[in-house]
């Protein structure tokens, strides 16, 4: 078994087998402001339930159009907040910061659990040795309801991360050059279970950044076992592991797969497409109009030290807007308390609250046409942040940092002493 076929098989107290459907209990489940009025639709009007089964399982998250850029969002926000004092959920609201985040670094999701959220990165809480996938707004809803929901077990893919990380690497270079041998279809219907020696050397905050972008291969799941890492992580925090999973002598997987990342280069993804991969010098010199760094990708404390370390005693382009959202409310805070925010502003960034607006094209960085763009995010398809004929390409916060200071495309590993 692998790891997922092992926790599933605890919760069921039964063995599990890829490609079975199964209905199972779920520990977690979530939707933000993109999907909730659907969830909410599905709940009183559909199934027209006076009550929730998993309603202490169960939260919202204003998110997405968080504060509110206009009136349709401030009616759906309403509509959630008046759900969830009726119905009993939690509801994390503007400025709590972006779902993921939060349910791992308030110790909401932990391992060993079975996690459904109604977003497409929520296999990004795997990183914490969780079974989380997404799901529609109709299942989000049912296992709200119901405290359970079938769930098809999915084949699981090994990949060993081998080798040492070089200078100026960071862990989105790992998962953008692993999109790019994959391709966006390579992980559909399959589950990504990471291993090797260099996880020894990613601390949580990198290894959420490598299970989000899981999804963009298609990849209905994520995970990672628990180890000396996570256990030091957990332990510091004063949370509990929800069930303790074997992980000796995990497998069968349907594939296993080797990455040496001793050799790889600061990689950027080229719009359109995710799986576009090259290394920055490809790209080197194309000027950017706008740097974003955050999400639920990279906007975590460990990826703004990255850029204020980078940032200190220097200015942002005059030609170019850096816009910097912390992930949650409480990184915001540690990195005003580190003195990262100061650096920020004093370069000349605009720091954004908790949300994931610039991301997702909503507000507070929205694209003009023919304007470019170097991000930290997932996503660079056609539209994604603004007009359709903008242009993002994805990068590290240090590439993101570095482009920022030059106006254009830029190699990091200048500015890392």
């Amino acid at each position: 078994m692998g790891l997922i076929d092992r926790i599933v098989s605890q919760v069921l107290q039964r063995d599990v087998t890829p490609g079975e459907v199964a209905v199972v209990r779920i520990d977690l489940v979530y939707a933000q402001d993109g999907t909730a009025p659907l969830v909410i639709d599905v709940v009183e009007n559909e199934l027209k339930m006076e009550s929730l089964a998993a309603a202490d399982r169960g939260y919202f998250f204003i998110d997405h159009l968080a504060p509110a850029p206009h009136i349709p969002a401030a009616s759906v926000h309403k509509k959630m907040r008046n759900f969830a004092r009726r119905y009993g959920l939690k509801l994390f609201d503007a400025g709590y910061g972006i779902s993921h985040q939060i349910v791992v670094e308030e110790g909401i999701a932990r391992p060993g659990m079975v996690a459904v959220g109604a977003d497409s990165h929520t296999p990004t809480i795997g990183a914490v040795g969780v079974y989380a996938t997404g799901v529609g707004s109709t299942d989000a809803a049912i296992a709200m309801v119901y405290g359970e929901l079938w769930l098809r077990i999915p084949e699981t893919v090994k990949i060993v991360l081998t080798g040492t990380i070089p200078r100026g690497i960071y862990s989105k270079d790992i998962i953008l050059n692993i999109i790019g041998e994959f391709k966006t279809d390579g992980m559909i219907g399959k589950a990504v279970e990471f291993h090797g020696n260099v996880l020894t050397d990613l601390s949580i905050d990198s290894r959420m950044t490598i299970t989000n972008m899981c999804t963009e291969m298609g990849a209905e799941s994520a995970i990672i076992p628990i180890d000396g890492v996570a256990l030091k992580w957990l332990n510091e925090r004063g949370y509990t592991v929800a069930r303790r999973i074997d992980t000796e002598n995990l497998g069968e997987y349907i594939d296993t797969v080797s990455i040496d990342v001793s050799k790889l280069e600061p990689t950027v993804a080229v719009p359109p497409d995710v799986d576009n991969v090259v290394s920055v010098d490809e790209v080197e010199g194309v000027e950017v109009d706008q740097v974003f760094i955050g999400s639920c990708t990279n906007g975590r404390l460990e990826d703004i030290e990255v850029v204020a370390r980078i940032l200190k005693n220097r200015r942002v382009s005059e030609r170019t807007r850096c816009i910097v959202a912390p992930a949650s409310r409480r990184v915001y805070m540690d990195a005003l308390r580190m003195g990262y925010i100061d650096i920020l502003i004093r370069s000349g960034c605009i720091v954004a609250p908790p949300t994931c607006g610039p991301c997702v094209g909503a507000h507070m960085g929205i694209l003009a046409e023919g304007e470019v763009a170097i991000v930290t995010t997932n996503r660079n398809f056609t539209g994604r942040m603004g007009h359709r004929e903008s242009k993002v390409y994805l990068a590290s916060p240090a590439t993101a940092a570095a482009s920022a200071i030059e106006g254009r495309i830029a190699d990091p590993r200048k500015y890392l002493s």
